[in-house]
C-alpha cells in the first residue's frame, strides 16, 4: 500500500505564518494611533455639542484645548486644529497624519480628517 503525506510541511507553516506575524505586528502598532484618534474625535464632538454658534473663535479653541487635557492628547496639538466661520456657524476642523515605525525604515503612516460643525440649527 502506498503512502500519501497528508497536512503542510514545517516550511509551508513558515511561509504561512510570515505574512500574518507582518500584518499583526503592524496592527499591533496601528492600534494607539487610531486609540488617539478616537480620543480627539470624542474631544471635537463634545466641544460641538458644548458649543454654540455665538461663541468666540477663542472659546471654541479653550474648550478644545480643555477637552484634549482631559483625554490626555500630545499629538496634535490645538493649534493645529482650524477653526473658522462658515456662515452662521463655526466649522471645527483637523487634519494630520501620524505614524509608527514598523522595522528599520519602514514605517506605517495613517491619515485623518475630521470636520464638526458647530451652531448649526435642526431642521
Amino acid at each position: 500500500m502506498k503512502r500519501t503525506q497528508r497536512g503542510v510541511t514545517m516550511i509551508g507553516w513558515i511561509v504561512l505564518l510570515i505574512p500574518v506575524a507582518i500584518v499583526g505586528y503592524s496592527g499591533i502598532r496601528l492600534v494607539p494611533i487610531y486609540l488617539n484618534y478616537t480620543k480627539i474625535a470624542r474631544a471635537m464632538t463634545q466641544t460641538g455639542q458644548e458649543s454654540s454658534a455665538s461663541d468666540t473663535q477663542q472659546s471654541i479653541r479653550y474648550s478644545m484645548e480643555k477637552r484634549l487635557d482631559i483625554e490626555q492628547v500630545d499629538f496634535p496639538d490645538v493649534k493645529d486644529f482650524t477653526i473658522r466661520r462658515e456662515g452662521q456657524s463655526w466649522v471645527l476642523e483637523i487634519e494630520y497624519e501620524d505614524g509608527a515605525p514598523l522595522i528599520s525604515n519602514l514605517s506605517v503612516t495613517a491619515k485623518f480628517k475630521k470636520s464638526v460643525r458647530i451652531g448649526d440649527k435642526p431642521e
